[in-house]
């Protein structure tokens, strides 16, 4: 059976949510691409290890509000979202939350599964969301 690509995104955000492994959703590729808010993983064996590792030290792992845009040209896919993202990080014993925005890209694999060939995280600086001057006036 086909999976949807929008179907691949949201089991990726139910995957997170339980702490199970996340590697799997990511193309076995040396082009493939992560960026999160702390890191910029190149590299299939870098994202699953970076991957491994946020799972072996984070817990409570919450996903709200997610309506993933997902559009779907052949075998290519591209995403964008905004969500509330909140976990605890276990080796520092603190909690965080962040609304993030995301976007990515997914190509389908022969089987019909879709798989991740880039995803990026980030977080609107809150200097930025705040500026009390406008940044893109150069008015003396």
């Amino acid at each position: 059976m086909e999976q949807d690509a929008a179907e691949l995104i949201t089991a990726y955000y139910e995957a997170l949510e339980a702490s199970e492994p996340l590697s799997p959703f990511f193309a076995e590729s040396l082009s493939t691409v992560k960026v999160g808010l702390s890191e910029q993983l190149v590299g299939y064996p870098e994202v699953a290890d970076a991957l491994a590792e946020q799972t072996a030290t984070t817990t409570d792992w919450r996903v709200e509000d997610a309506d993933p845009s997902v559009t779907t040209r052949e075998s290519f896919a591209w995403f964008h979202d905004r969500l509330t993202l909140a976990w605890t990080d276990t080796t520092l014993d603190t909690d965080y939350e962040f609304d993030t925005r995301w976007t990515g890209t997914l190509e389908a694999n022969p089987d019909g599964t879709w798989q991740f060939v880039s995803l990026h995280v980030s977080a609107a600086s809150e200097e930025l969301q705040n500026a009390e001057d406008d940044l893109f006036s150069w008015d003396d």
